[in-house]
């Protein structure tokens, strides 16, 4: 063994270690190539000599040492250093040294080996070990002494780090707001399971060339104002474009003012809920509705009465006790069933809610995309008495993590969002709302949504043929002529969780439509989203979902 070898094994005094292999000039980024000036100090004994303790000091803020103890075997197997790993390898050694020093694997007062000698032993750079050293020091686990090496502090009893397994801690419940927050659904998908989720559209046929040039080129020269948290509102030129976009598109009437941009169209129902509802408020909702909106709702303490929605008579507005303080619907393309409100409905819908003096929210789902005629103007456009709040979003138009999405308010609510959306933070990236901005005005936004309504068309009636011929005795589709999913109705006995979780099992994603369901008996099927698929990956998904409803017909 080599002299070094023999000093890092008497500094370590953990007996017959085995050297791991050196490897030279390990650092950690932004560290200087040399240790002069470290805050650590490198002193050790001649070759065959022990040092004599010297009495611990007292590191700044009257932290208390022990006397020096008796010197002990320094538990190298506790420093794992993985080389694959991302984490640079100082720190990996720091976590290390901190795990050492609280679980008292080494008491208080021990002297740690010396950088050169800890080196050798893992095989790493002195700097990094000087680096780890320093960290320490800094954050207040070791202490330095003039001429010697450093020595653990005394640190007050506090939780441990321990190695054996242990038994979970009960930890205090959350809140009662926070268990109902806690109990709501999730059904956001898996990456690469497409074939068939709710709602997703095609991000493969998204421009991404032309978006990234914008994002380019607002983020080149956007200047102080795209980089603060300014106009919580929204980005001036994308506001007047939504308001522009929606004139044309959807009928709506409002000025650039009355529009709030929000990251999604959940965040908008979340902060809604938050404004217009106290604990013990009515809202009425459909049955089957959208369980996004409702658990916004719900976490607000509402009560949901439920407007029951079927595929041939519609929405029954024959109004529930009490009256409510707030009507949410999805007229354009209802959620999930996929039905369009009539007229005569929605003059219902308005006479009722001006009867009991309630907020409307009209979440506008998919209501680009019918296949038959041109999109239904929206309520909003028929409100003369400033109730109806229109929500709406990007996610369908173009791709879900963009996380853009609006609301449009009554001018007196317009006037004061702005500090509720400063306590929320719910408001989205300027940058990116720039880039949208420019994406609408240029023209790039509905050259992109007439291409997609084409594929989209094409894609439904390949689906509806596909699963006709492969599914007939199992699933009955819905006749419906808007939105980018479809209800499959299932044949009696057939359960739509089950179905649901042994097609996950294949990589096939789709939602039961029981679970759209609260107050009423819920009707067994599956939404099913067809608009991310191509011709070969609908034929497969289909394939895979007739295996998975044979198995729970065993």
């Amino acid at each position: 063994m080599s002299g070094r070898t023999e000093r890092g094994a008497k500094e370590l005094e953990v007996g017959s270690q085995v050297p791991r292999p050196h490897e030279v000039g390990e650092r950690w980024l932004g560290e200087a190539e040399t240790e002069r000036g470290s805050a650590v100090c490198d002193c050790s004994p001649p070759l065959g000599q022990e040092r004599t303790p010297a009495p611990p000091i007292q590191p700044q803020g009257a932290v208390k040492m022990r006397p020096h103890p008796k010197p002990q075997a320094f538990p190298l197997d506790m420093l794992a250093v993985n080389r694959a790993s991302p984490e640079h390898l100082s720190r990996q050694l720091y976590h290390g040294l901190v795990a050492i020093i609280r679980s008292r694997a080494l008491p208080p007062g021990s002297e740690l080996p010396s950088t050169r000698a800890l080196a050798a032993e893992l095989g790493l750079g002195r700097n990094t070990i000087v680096a780890a050293y320093d960290q320490l020091v800094t954050e207040g686990y070791l202490a330095n002494r003039q001429g010697a090496r450093p020595v653990i502090v005394d640190l007050p009893e506090g939780p441990r780090e321990t190695f054996a397994e242990a038994p979970p801690v009960p930890l205090r419940s959350p809140s009662l707001r926070g268990q109902q927050l806690l109990s709501q659904p999730y059904h956001h998908g898996r990456p690469g399971h497409v074939a068939f989720h709710p709602g997703m559209p095609d991000a493969q046929s998204f421009p991404f060339g032309v978006w990234g040039r914008l994002v380019a080129r607002r983020a080149s020269h956007g200047g102080e104002t795209l980089f603060g948290t300014y106009d919580v509102t929204g980005h001036p030129a994308l506001k007047e474009a939504i308001a522009g976009y929606l004139y044309s598109a959807r009928g709506v009437r409002c000025r650039p003012e009355q529009i709030v941009v929000t990251t999604g169209a959940q965040a908008a129902f979340d902060l809604l809920a938050r404004l217009l509802l106290d604990p013990g408020h009515t809202v009425w909702m459909e049955e089957p509705g959208y369980y996004g909106a409702k658990a916004a709702f719900i976490v607000a303490g509402a009560r949901i009465l439920p407007i029951p929605v079927d595929q041939e008579r519609g929405w029954y507005l024959d109004p529930p006790d009490p009256l409510p303080r707030l009507i949410y619907v999805t007229p354009a393309c209802q959620h999930p069933l996929g039905i369009t409100m009539r007229m005569e409905e929605r003059l219902r819908l308005l006479d009722i809610a001006e009867t009991a003096n309630a907020w409307v929210i009209e979440d506008d789902f998919d209501g680009e995309y019918r296949f038959q005629g041109r999109p239904v103007p929206a309520i909003q456009s028929m409100d003369r008495s400033g109730r109806v709040i229109y929500v709406g979003t990007f996610a369908k138009l173009l791709f879900p993590a963009l996380r853009i999405g609006f609301m449009v308010l009554p001018p007196e609510l317009a006037g004061r969002i702005v500090n509720a959306l400063s306590t929320t933070g719910q408001f989205a990236p300027l940058l990116l709302q720039a880039a949208l901005a420019d994406f609408i005005t240029e023209g790039h936004m509905n050259r992109h949504l007439k291409r997609m309504r084409r594929i989209y068309a094409q894609r439904r009636q390949l689906f509806r043929d596909i699963v006709t011929e492969r599914l007939r005795d199992e699933i009955t589709l819905s006749p419906t002529e808007a939105g980018i999913q479809v209800v499959g109705y299932l044949k009696e006995g057939i359960d739509d969780i089950r179905v649901s979780q042994a097609a996950a099992k294949r990589a096939i994603n789709v939602s039961p439509l029981s679970k759209y369901f609260q107050d009423t008996a819920p009707t067994q099927g599956l939404v099913l989203g067809y608009a991310a698929c191509d011709a070969a990956q609908t034929r497969d998904g289909v394939e895979r979902l007739a295996q998975a409803i044979a198995e729970v017909l065993g």
